[in-house]
Order: structure tokens, then sequence, then C-alpha cells
């Protein structure tokens, strides 16, 4: 069959984000003995003139596409990407099968299907399902057999198979030197799965429990490849922690200095698994960076959302940032389960002791199903269990709802560290422009430390909490 996959992520900020899912089902595609061209929206100023320019020349009987996210994931100002989806499958239906998948399907696959009118649905990785959907198509059987596909009209589906093997990134169809001159830095996945336990997280339905790890050699190879073939001098470990397993990170690191290329990186932490050994090898092998997903600086509220650490696990690493004079950046969720008043001003207390290089703050945390905090946001009362959560829902503790905003605004606004998106403080999408301007290679809140002062620009949009 003639294949077109389709990159639907058209969000860039605060960087545009190379398509790894899409690009990994390149090659089983092509084994299957499957044509392949690809069109990637990201930075096109018409996508649905590409949509038909791609259609016209390329005349695929099928276009498979990605679905990175539902919505932007910000409060007050969220954005949802299921109108711009269903208007890129409408163009598509009439000349091609439409295929859906994706992270951002997968999350709720039935219901999306429904919403953009699609013929068939991935849900859960598609690299060794999708080649059985597309002989299934040509043979005219019955694809609602296979694992993870989806059929419209039908209440649901036989549940995906996690594949054994992650596969490579086929980067040479989509425009990786554009990716890397706009956003700074490329991306690479190590390993696939999470076992921990964070009440919002969709990581465990996703992806699984259990961790499955790529081989070192073929991530060395793969970086060997950005540096020499594509000029990529920046890289950024989309994991969702990058140092867990510690030893399967040790090695990952000690092989990278071994290699001795020209980059420099950064990636996700959890303050509950470095050591001063760890750092150091991973400051050795070019990391320049750590984001530490802290969440709070409450005891109380990291145990409401369950985390794995404490709060003398985030003194810890930061203190190892500090003492190896390593940029460092916590990243915080406002209004869980329990959250107060105090607890908001006891985050921002420590995060003025632990003095990072910035504080990127979210404010509510979206509700996904298969989460426990759906389970407790109905629970509550504040939701109804049959309520569709395809449209942006956050949960935000009624205990602070009433000046949520104006007291994360008013104390972000006293710090020139703190970086709140939603409520526009330090971060705006012209901001974010204007930095790109200088080129700047690495996460841009390293930039930060330029600003004179705290800068914000008022939302007038309307609060989508659950109350």
């Amino acid at each position: 069959m003639n294949v077109l996959l389709l990159s639907a992520n058209r969000e860039r900020d605060p960087y545009p984000v190379f398509p790894i899912g899409l690009s990994c089902l390149a090659t089983p595609l092509s084994v299957a003995g499957h044509t392949i061209s690809v069109l990637d929206l990201c930075f096109e100023s018409s996508p649905e003139q590409a949509v038909s320019d791609a259609l016209d020349t390329h005349n695929p009987d099928v276009v498979v596409i990605s679905l990175r996210n539902l919505d932007n994931v910000t409060w007050p100002g969220s954005r949802s990407y299921l109108p711009g989806l269903r208007n890129i499958v409408d163009s598509c239906r009439p000349r091609a099968k439409v295929i859906v998948g994706g992270s951002g399907f997968s999350l709720m696959p039935v219901e999306i299907l429904a919403a953009v009118g699609a013929d068939y649905g991935v849900a859960g990785e598609g690299e060794d399902v999708l080649p059985l959907l597309l002989a299934c198509i040509a043979s005219k059987g019955d694809p609602s057999i296979l694992p993870g596909i989806v059929i419209p009209g039908a209440a649901g589906y036989v549940p995906p198979v996690l594949i054994p093997r992650i596969y490579s990134p086929e980067r040479s169809l989509f425009d990786v030197s554009r990716y890397h001159r706009e956003g700074g830095m490329a991306n690479v996945q190590t390993k696939r799965g999470c076992p921990f336990s964070c009440v919002y997280c969709t990581y465990p339905h996703l992806e699984g429990r259990v961790m499955r790890l790529r081989p070192v050699p073929e991530i060395l190879a793969e970086i060997r490849t950005l540096v020499h073939d594509y000029g990529v001098t920046y890289l950024y470990f989309v994991d969702d922690i990058f140092n867990f397993p510690t030893d399967f990170a040790s090695e990952l690191c000690r092989a990278m200095t071994a290699e001795k290329l020209p980059v420099n990186w950064s990636a996700f932490i959890n303050p509950d698994f470095i050591s001063p050994r760890l750092m150091d090898e991973m400051v050795e092998a070019g990391c320049d960076a750590f984001e530490f997903g802290s969440d709070s600086g409450s005891p109380v509220i990291l145990k409401s959302l369950r985390k794995s650490f404490t709060v003398d696990d985030l003194r810890m690493a930061s203190g190892l940032c500090r003492e190896r004079n390593v940029d460092f950046a916590h990243y915080m969720l406002f209004g869980g389960p329990g959250e107060t008043r105090e607890t908001i001003l006891e985050t921002f207390a420590l995060m003025d002791e632990l003095q990072p290089t910035a504080v990127i703050t979210m404010t509510g945390i979206r509700v996904y199903p298969h989460t426990a905090l759906h389970r407790t946001a109905i629970d509550e009362g504040l939701m109804d269990e049959a309520a569709s959560l395809l449209e942006p829902l956050f949960y935000i503790s009624p205990a602070v709802k009433d000046f949520f905003g104006e007291l994360i605004t008013s104390e972000a606004m006293k710090r020139r560290n703190w970086i709140v998106p939603g409520l526009e403080v330090n971060t705006s999408s012209a901001m974010l422009d204007a930095i790109r301007l200088f080129k700047v290679r690495g996460p841009l809140w390293k930039m930060i430390k330029s600003l004179g002062r705290s800068h914000h620009r008022p939302l007038n949009a309307t609060t989508q909490g659950i109350e």
C-alpha cells in the first residue's frame, strides 16, 4: 500500500517537538512492503492546504495520523486540538482510508474516533499491529480481532499489546535540522514504561508499568547519526524519568563519555534516584541542565500526589546541582487534592530556599481517564462519572479555587525565576519567539537568568477548573 504518515502536532510552545512516535512506524511499515511518505504539519502555515497538496502528490491508499496530545494542558488558557484533527480527517477521507493513533489518541480511543470520524484507530503502540491492520484492510478481513484496533461504532476493543522491542526512529523522512534550529535540541527516547503511581499520570496506562530499555549501543548509534548527519549539538532525553533504573542511566552516561561526541543534553530527573556519583557521570557525559519533576514543596501534597520522594530529597538533589554549578529547574503542579493556601506558600518558601535556576509551574491538573485523580474528582463530587474528558477539565482543590490564580500570580511575580505558562508569568508565545531568534541551544528556561524583572501579561480566559 501507499501510506502517508501525517503528524498532526502544530504546538510550538515552548518548543516544536520532533514526532518520534510517528517516525518509529516507518521501519516496520517499510519492512512489510509498504511505500512510505510523510507530512509534518508543525511548520505549515496552512495545514489544510498542505494536506491537500500531499494527497495530490502522494495519492495514498491510507493516511496514518498521529495525535500527540489532546490539548495544551494549560489552565486557564487551554486549547483543544481535536477540532484541527477533525478537519484533517475530513480532508483525507474522501480520497483515502484514515487511521488515527498516537499517545493523545490512546488516552480515549473510542471517544476520539467517534469525535473525529476516522475509519480506524490504533490504541497503544502501533509498530507491530499497524502492518497487521493494513494487511487486514487489503484482504477485507476483520480488524476488530487485532489488539488495540478501534472500529467506529464499537463499544470497546481488544486491549493493546506492548511491543517487546522499541524501534529506532527513522528521521531521514523529516526535517530534523529545522527542529534543531527552531527548537534548540533534538529529542531521544531511551526507554518506555513507568512503574510509579503518581495520581495524575498517564504513562503507566500508555506504556505499561514494566520498563523496556533500548540497548545502549543502539542509543549511541542514534546520537551519532544526529550529531554527524544533522549537525545536532544539543539533545533532550524525553523519557518520563531519565535516571531510573539508575544502573541503566549510569551505563548510558559512561558510554556517552567514552564516545566523546560534541553534544550537550538535559533530561527529566526523579530526585529520589540521584546520587553524587550519578550526577557526576551525567555532567561528564554532557548534561548541563537538570529538570526535576518535583510537583510540590509541601510534604502533605507530595504524599497526596503519591510521589516517590520527600522534601529532603528535593533539598539533596538541588544541593548537588549547586555544588556542581549546573543549571536546574523544578517543575511544580499547583491545585491537587489537599492543596491549601498554606501548602502553596510552603512550596514558594522551599523554592526560595533551594534557589533553582527556574521554577516552571502548571496551575490545575488535567484530569484523564485511567488515573487515580479521575477517581478522586468523582468521589469528591467535583465531576460526574459519565462526564466527557475530551475537552480539558482541570482538578483544582476546592480549598483554593476562589483565589487560586491570583495567589500564584502575585507570589510568582515577586520572584524572577518563576515561569507560569497558564498565567503568563515570565512567558508568552511572543517572548518565546523572541528568545528563539538568539538561536538558543537547550532549555529556554536557562535564559531566565537574563531577565531584569518579572513580566506578566494578564489573561482574560475563562476558568475551566472543576468546581
